[in-house]
């Protein structure tokens, strides 16, 4: 083989060389940003970030923000911040099921309203969640297994998401300001009691209560007062009385003229 030959061979022997050697060092840096037990992948065209049952205690903050499903199904998060998933704008599926959370902060799912489409909090320990954590949100989303307190909070709630097929019958009743509705479905519940109607009467109540003791303590001041005023008045007039007849004249002229 001519020298030239074999210096180009050589060329592009260590070109192909060094091409690997950088896509290696790229892939190690991009898996070691990533927390143990993630990785990503591609599932069907659509860009996957699996972090299935990696002892996880918050949500990652290294996600590809090209991501199109999110698993974070099966770990130990306890609570989804503000702007959680901020970064992540492309998102259509986001799984956050089998977890610890108990806690969601008004504007945690802000800016997945335009593409998320699937939002699974399934079996966690949500108790109670304000209406406005899930505001603008379009996907369909499953609260099923999770302690619910039943009450106008959790009838907002329901009455504001777009719950997923099927889901709705695993939204039971943990807990309730009436006994006989531990345990069953909350949907079945609501059926024949309006909770938000119910607070809003006792609301109402506890307003004419409270007038009405505002207006007991001005009228029973006002006869205080007036009781006050007159007994002042009659002890004064007795004093008078009790004076020489010109000079009780004029102070008799004098204190009717203050009552009047």
């Amino acid at each position: 083989m001519p020298a030239a030959g074999r210096v180009l061979l050589h060329s592009v022997t260590m070109w192909l060389l060094l091409q690997s050697l950088l896509l290696l060092a790229s892939c190690l840096c991009s898996a070691a940003a990533f927390p143990k037990g993630c990785y990503p992948s591609e599932e069907e065209g659509l860009k996957t970030f699996r972090c299935s049952n990696a002892q996880l205690t918050e949500v990652p903050r290294d996600i590809p923000n090209d991501t199109n499903k999110l698993y974070l199904d099966s770990n130990r998060i306890p609570f989804l911040p503000r702007d959680a998933f901020w970064d992540l704008p492309l998102l259509l599926e986001l799984d956050l099921s089998h977890n610890a959370i108990a806690s969601v902060e008004s504007g945690a799912f802000r800016g997945l309203a335009e593409h998320l489409h699937s939002l699974d909090l399934s079996s966690n320990r949500l108790v109670s969640v304000s209406k406005d954590a899930f505001s603008n949100l379009k996907a369909k989303v499953n609260l099923s297994n999770n302690p619910w307190l039943c009450d106008c909070r959790l009838q907002e709630l329901i009455r504001t998401v777009d719950l997923a097929a099927g889901s709705s019958g695993g939204i039971v009743c943990d807990s309730s300001a009436q006994e006989e509705h531990v345990g069953k479905a909350f949907l079945q519940v609501i059926a024949d009691t309006d909770f938000c109607n119910v607070y809003k009467k006792t609301t109402d109540i506890a307003m004419l209560v409270t007038m009405f003791g505002w207006f007991a303590m001005v009228i029973s001041y006002l006869v205080y007062y007036v009781r006050q005023n007159q007994e002042d008045a009659r002890r004064h007039l007795e004093y008078l009385k009790s004076l020489p007849s010109k000079q009780r004249r004029s102070e008799e002229s004098s204190t009717i003229s203050t009552v009047v």
